[in-house]
């Protein structure tokens, strides 16, 4: 291994770590100011009826969500109405940082109340402080130069903390 593959995986591994951070200030500045849309058939109805407003789609799965083929002929239809309408698109796996970072129980909870549906989630034309934008804007220039490097939805792993 060469120094530039050394630096070059070290610049790659902390600018990831700085995307993963700004989606979770995002995700919950946007949960705080109500412009979050949670579960697939909730996002696929806003999208129909306002597709205007929303300013960035997460496509969350783990490993084991990857046989599930109706999922999968969801996030199809999805990624392509999105990429139609220049809506950012982000697979993110880490299902279980994501419930930890929305608040959200991951499995039943004791009332017998089933989890949100997280494999879906639209932020909508969020009115945040500069900071929260920011976090929106490196986001958005994250998927923006994925797109330039011909990878149209980049994934992103969301690490436990």
């Amino acid at each position: 291994m060469t120094l530039e593959d050394l630096v070059g995986c070290n610049v790659t591994e902390k600018k990831m770590d700085n995307v993963s951070q700004a989606l979770e200030e995002l995700l919950v500045a946007a949960q705080r100011q109500d412009c979050l849309t949670v579960g697939v058939y909730e996002s696929a109805k806003l999208m129909n009826v306002d597709p205007d407003s929303v300013v960035l789609c997460v496509l969350a799965a783990d490993e084991e969500d990857e046989d599930d083929i109706a999922l999968q002929i969801h996030f199809t239809l999805i990624q392509a109405f999105c990429c139609d309408i220049d809506i950012n698109i982000l697979r993110v796996s880490g299902m279980g940082r994501l419930a930890q970072v929305l608040g959200e129980p991951d499995t039943v909870d004791s009332n017998g109340n089933e989890p949100k549906d997280l494999h879906c989630i639209l932020v909508t034309s969020p009115h945040v402080d500069d900071l929260k934008c920011q976090a929106l804007k490196e986001v958005g220039s994250f998927c923006k130069e994925s797109r330039c490097k011909n990878q149209w939805i980049p994934s992103l792993a969301l690490q436990e903390r």
